[in-house]
């Protein structure tokens, strides 16, 4: 995903998507690692339709990003929430 803006809400914002992940235990930078990755998957969430992508973050935890577009140009996503998952057999 090159030339991409994410878009995050306020830290304090206690619905907000940098809430969202940190009840997962996870990071911006941990997100962001594995979402602005070109090499990791984007899939179609089962559950609520959206994209996902997998993928390790640097700390070596592999995790799940679902996001939203919220503009094509400049490009811009949204974070919804993002947690660990196991990995795919066979996948890396």
């Amino acid at each position: 995903m090159d030339d991409i803006q994410v878009v995050w809400d306020a830290e304090d914002d206690p619905d907000g998507n940098i809430q969202h992940i940190a009840e997962h235990d996870l990071t911006v930078d941990e997100v962001e690692s594995v979402l602005l990755n070109p090499e990791n998957s984007t899939l179609v969430s089962r559950s609520s339709g959206r994209p996902i992508t997998f993928g390790w973050t640097f700390t070596e935890r592999h995790i799940g990003v679902i996001w939203e577009t919220v503009n094509d140009n400049p490009r811009m996503i949204r974070v919804r929430t993002a947690y660990e998952v196991e990995p795919r057999k066979g996948r890396s």
